[in-house]
Order: C-alpha cells, then structure tokens, then sequence
C-alpha cells in the first residue's frame, strides 16, 4: 500500500530556523510524488543533525558512522539493486567520506545523495568543513576561513555522476529535484545549501539572501548542472545490464544464486533464535548453516552478528530469525530460544536472558544448568552421553541438539547445507558432529 506522506507526526528536534526540517519536508514531497513503495525504499543517515532525520519517515532506515553513509547505502543497492536508496549526509560527512563519494560517482552507483550543507559542523560544536565560504568564521576559523572550498557538484560530475544538482533548502523546485535524482536510476547528488541558525547565522551574520550571495561570489551554479546516461554498476553486476557481458567477463560476479526448496517446514510464525558462544567457535558458522537450511526448507532467514574486533577472543552472537513470511525487522530483542555455549557467551547475553518468558526456551550445558530463569530450560550434557570433542565443536552440537528439540524444520535440511557450503574434511567433520547431536534427544 502506498501511503498519502512518507512523515509520522512526530515533530523535529531541530533549532528553530534550521534549514533540515524545510529539507526532509520536500523529501517527503518528493517521494509521494513518486509513490514510492516504502517497503523498497531505504533512507541511509551518517552523523550530524541531519543524521536524526531517517526517523521521521515510513521507509527502512541504515544509521552509521560519520562520512560513511554512502559506503554503507552502496552496500545495500549492491546487494539489492532494485531497491531505492536515499542518502541523508551533511557537508561535514561529505569531506570525511569524501573517497567513498568519489568512488560512487565514478562507479554511478544508483544512489541519491541530498547534502544538508550549512557549511560547518553543526553538532559537534560549528567546526569548519570542507564546504566552509572563504572568510568563513567557525569554532576552528576564528579569524576566517581560509581554505578553498569544495565544489561538490563538479567534483562528482567531473567523476561521473548522472544527476547534480545545486539549490537551497528555500527553492520551490527542490521536491521536484529530488524526484527526479530518484527517478534518475544513477548515481545523484544534489548540494542543497541551508542555514546553521546554532552557529554559521550568528557568527557571520548569514541570512538566506547571503546564501545566494556566496554562491554568486564563488562562481558556483545553481539548478541541474549535469547530467548524463550510462550503465548503472549495481545492475549491470547483477546481469541486468550488457557492459560486463560486452567485456568478455564472463559469469557476473553477482548473478544471485537462489536456494531451491527442498523440504517443508510447519512453522507458521515467526521465531527468532540466539547463539551465545565464544568467537573462534564456529558459532557465525553455525548460525548460517541453520539459515540456509531454513531457507532449503521454505522460510525466510535473516542473520545479525556481533563479535569483537579481536575475531579469535571474547564472544560471538549470533541472531537468527525464521518465518514462513518475508522479515521486515531483523533485529531481535525478545528470542523465543536462547542457546548457551560457553561464559564469552553467557557474559554477553544479559539482555536477552533477562528477556526469556515462561514460553520461551533455554538450551545450556551442565555449565550454566543453575540459571534461574522463567524459560523452559534444557541441559544437554554430551560428555555424560559420550560425545568426544564436543568442546570444538559444542557450538554446532548444542545448535543441532536444540534445532531436533524445537521441530522447526527437518534436520535433513541442515545437512543438505552443510554440504552445499563446505567440502572435504570439513564437511564430513560437521556432518559427523551434527549426528552425534542426536545423542543427548
């Protein structure tokens, strides 16, 4: 269903006079106008003020690190090319993650970027930016600037972009600007200049007829400034376009390769599932042979992992959802099963313990079989049953063990995954492993 506005209701948090909320406003004006599907559209943020914006709007939202919101949303349309993918990123965000926007232009991957650019850094204090006018008086220029500053329209446009645009945050045009960077299907930027009214208004006394003043003074246009017509880089990875295939490339890199059904599941639910173990123990591994072998069985599968930068030390969770329907939130806050493999493990999962309810389950080893708990606890004891080096491979042991307990779908199909993602030792030693999980049902 495509709705009348992509807005809530919510109000902005914005200082008054900030150009940000006009911006989202004329956003959300361009995306009914193009009737999007929110489901398909994706608003991708960084940090800055402008970064709380994603919120607002009833579409799938990706916050990150500074300047690195574009490297972030070329993910997202590499691995879904269909999808519209909007970036939400200021001018500090733009010289901080000035490679990535680089790189995006000359790939023309299919994004739209909209740079809230008040030139300064608004949250963190009204430093100076790359976008900082000459004679500009910042935190960090209190004598005025005296850098050149960045023209980004011709930067990317000299790079390859497909769209640029220039304008301000007032400009009736912007809503239809906008929606033509989106309809525009190539890599899109438009620069739209705004006021700062926290720190670039009253430390140079800027108003908005000083915006086009400057513009004027730089010698940088306004409106559509370029635009061009070649292969977007996302489809034509996936085989929807023809350069890779007039290279002599061969197979495309990215050709998805679906998992065919071949058993049956009866769940008709949701159901999330966490492992809790330690890093080094398989337990990323395990969690994705389970979700291939969900979906060899007919569901929907989504996976989220957290494990420390070390890799080799500390814990490893991961998150696994199933469902007989598409997944729209893959974030888990409440499991229906919650497995303990070891303390890395335990010490990270208080929230999702203290979460467990009377329906939930609980699988443990002997370890941890005094946790007090409302859930439905299981302890499988696999030295007890004579499983022998249950200790490198207890992750994958107690993840079959718990998968034949819950019935969720056959454990066949774990074993056709398996196979499909391993080979040799590797996969007769995990094949082996999940047999002796039988032991302890």
């Amino acid at each position: 269903m495509i709705p009348q506005t992509y807005r809530n209701e919510r109000a902005y948090p914005f200082c008054p006079g900030c150009g940000h909320g006009l911006i989202l406003n004329q956003l959300n004006a361009a995306l009914s106008k193009l009737e999007l599907d929110p489901k398909r559209t994706v608003i991708v943020t960084d940090i800055g003020c402008q970064g709380l914006g994603d919120q607002y709007f009833a579409t799938h939202a990706f916050h990150g690190l500074h300047g690195r919101s574009i490297a972030y949303a070329t993910g997202i349309k590499l691995a879904d090319p269909d999808l519209k993918v909007i970036v939400i990123m200021g001018d500090g965000g733009a010289g901080i993650g000035g490679a990535h926007l680089l790189n995006a232009a000359r790939r023309n991957i299919g994004l739209t970027v909209l740079v809230f650019n008040n030139f300064n850094f608004g949250m963190t204090g009204g430093e100076h930016s790359v976008t900082t006018p000459p004679g500009g008086v910042t935190a960090t220029t209190r004598g005025g600037n005296l850098e050149r500053p960045l023209d980004i329209c011709a930067t990317v446009a000299v790079n390859g972009a497909g769209y640029v645009w220039r304008g301000t945050a007032f400009d009736r045009e912007l809503p239809d600007a906008i929606a033509q960077a989106v309809a525009s299907e190539s890599f899109a930027l438009l620069d739209i200049w705004e006021l700062c009214t926290a720190y670039y208004v009253p430390n140079n006394e800027f108003t908005r007829k000083a915006l086009e003043g400057t513009r004027a003074a730089l010698g940088m246009q306004a409106g559509l400034l370029h635009r061009e017509e070649r292969p977007e880089y996302a489809r034509t990875l996936r085989g929807a376009g023809t350069c890779f295939a007039r290279s002599g490339g061969g197979e495309l890199p990215l050709r998805p390769r679906p998992l065919p059904q071949q058993f049956t599941s009866t769940l008709d639910r949701e159901f999330r599932l966490v492992i809790a173990g330690a890093a080094g123990g398989k337990v990323r591994s395990t969690a994705r042979t389970i979700g291939e072998a969900a979906i060899l069985s007919g569901l929907w599968a989504a996976q989220g992992d957290d494990y420390p930068v070390t890799v080799q030390t500390g814990h490893s969770i991961s998150e696994l959802i199933f469902s007989p329907r598409e997944i729209l939130f893959t974030g888990v806050t409440r499991p229906d099963a919650l497995i303990l493999v070891s303390e890395d493990g335990r010490k990270m999962a208080g929230r999702y313990l203290r979460a467990l309810t009377p329906e939930s389950w609980l699988f443990v080893t002997p370890e941890f079989a005094g946790l007090e708990t409302p859930a439905r606890k299981v302890v499988f004891d696999f030295e007890a049953a004579g499983v022998k080096g249950g200790k490198k491979n207890l992750g994958l042991l107690m993840a079959g063990a718990a998968l034949r307990h819950l019935n969720l779908f056959p454990i066949e199909a774990c074993e056709a995954a398996i196979r499909r993602g391993a080979r040799g030792a590797v996969a007769e030693e995990n094949l082996a492993t999940l047999a002796e999980s039988a032991a302890v049902i």
